[in-house]
């Protein structure tokens, strides 16, 4: 790996800036799911056991570039302390100047800094070399553990990384780890699985996959696209007629680069989109012209748990049907099982990641089981994307 850990720094007595995610769901004042809170305690622990003084720099929320109470991370303190029991957590008023040097100075062994939303200033999202600087002044390392971030090259995730000695924290870490051993050197074969509800969105992502995998399976409404590019009818089914050209040059690339496409091979569908609607399953190319494609039918889901149990390696973003009602859940909860009962016994190293992807898994009973969980939704598109990471390159360098 070209980027540091933070078993190779040396942190005690030092001020330790720890980009973080505290990006986290608040309704009444009051964090609703404190699950990225409790993501950056290992990161937190390690630098305290260390000798080294954390002080925690996140954004929250969009408050474009201005103080707004609505946005401050103050609403994040109690949930913070309750994570890190036993903790004294300041707060400064501002992730800059006077209130955060105030905050700093005044910390003893053992106490941790929580600092205003970096993106109470404009210069945050603009990269602005003075506020990097500006954080900078505040402490003697840098550590990185917002791996959700890392695709925006931020001043709080970029810049400061190349002012002082910098590393990947517990969570980041893990994270490039797992996405190292799906696509960087992985076991192979490969098999992808690409849900979704557009073809559009994920273009980037398809051509690089091809290249890259040796199975791809698509699912969800963009299957659909690839089911018209055919030559197939699809009825009423969500599809991007006009992408159906795109879809073709993807088959081809896909062929040439020796990646097996796996489209659904039998469909279930209805004529409404509402949970119990009455559904029939029907082979791909029967559906009716008043129907809509739902899901995936179960001799699709049997080609896609041959083609897990002859890979090594599978990475899953998106579902493979409408997994947000019953019974068009099926196939992705029939195929998030196999995955997982294929991870347990160790024949299978599995990565999802994506929003959707992680509440499909999670409604399956199956993201406990997956070798890795990200959570870090863009940040994640954009690595499958083959691109490259602000935040993760700053570490490099």
């Amino acid at each position: 790996m070209a980027w540091k850990t933070l078993d190779q720094m040396e942190l005690a007595g030092k001020v330790v800036l720890t980009r973080v995610d505290l990006n986290v769901p608040v309704e009444n004042g009051h964090v609703t799911d404190a699950t990225r809170i409790e993501k950056i305690v290992p990161t937190v622990k390690a630098i305290l056991d260390k000798g080294g003084k954390p002080v925690l720099l996140a954004h929250f929320g969009r408050p474009k570039g201005q103080p707004n109470p609505e946005f401050s991370l103050r609403q994040v303190l109690p949930a913070l302390k309750a994570a890190l029991p036993g903790r004294r957590i300041a707060f400064a008023e501002d992730c800059i100047g006077a209130p955060a040097k105030q905050a700093v100075s005044a910390m003893e062994k053992g106490d941790i800094v929580l600092l205003e939303n970096t993106r109470f200033h404009a210069g945050e999202e603009k990269n602005d070399p003075a506020l990097a600087a500006a954080f900078a002044a505040l402490g003697d390392v840098y550590v990185n553990d917002a791996f959700s971030a890392a695709h925006r090259a931020h001043a709080s995730t970029e810049g400061l990384a190349r002012l002082l000695p910098a590393c990947a924290g517990r969570l980041m870490e893990a994270e490039l780890k797992a996405l190292e051993a799906a696509l960087g050197h992985p076991q192979r074969p490969v098999v992808a699985v690409v849900g979704g509800a557009k073809v559009s969105t994920k273009l980037d992502l398809l051509g690089n996959l091809v290249a890259k995998v040796n199975h791809l399976v698509i699912g969800g409404g963009m299957a659909n696209t690839f089911l018209v590019a055919q030559g197939i009818e699809v009825g009423k089914s969500l599809a991007e007629r006009d992408m159906a050209e795109t879809a073709r040059d993807i088959l081809a690339k896909a062929k040439a680069a020796g990646c097996a496409i796996h489209l659904p091979q039998d469909i279930v569908v209805a004529r409404e989109f509402k949970a119990g609607a009455a559904s029939e399953t029907l082979p791909a190319n029967a559906c009716p012209a008043d129907a809509m494609i739902l899901d995936a039918g179960p001799e699709t889901v049997a080609e896609i748990a041959k083609v897990f149990e002859a890979s090594k390696t599978l990475i899953w973003n998106g579902p493979l049907g409408a997994f947000e009602i019953e019974p068009f859940d099926a196939a992705t909860n029939a195929a998030a099982a196999r995955a997982a009962e294929l991870t347990k016994a160790g024949k299978l190293i599995s990565v999802a990641g994506g929003g959707d992807t992680v509440a499909a898994l999670n409604r399956a009973g199956a993201a406990a089981s997956f070798s890795y969980i990200s959570t870090a939704g863009g940040a994640f598109l954009e690595w499958m994307e083959g691109k490259e990471l602000p935040g993760v390159a700053a570490l490099e360098e």
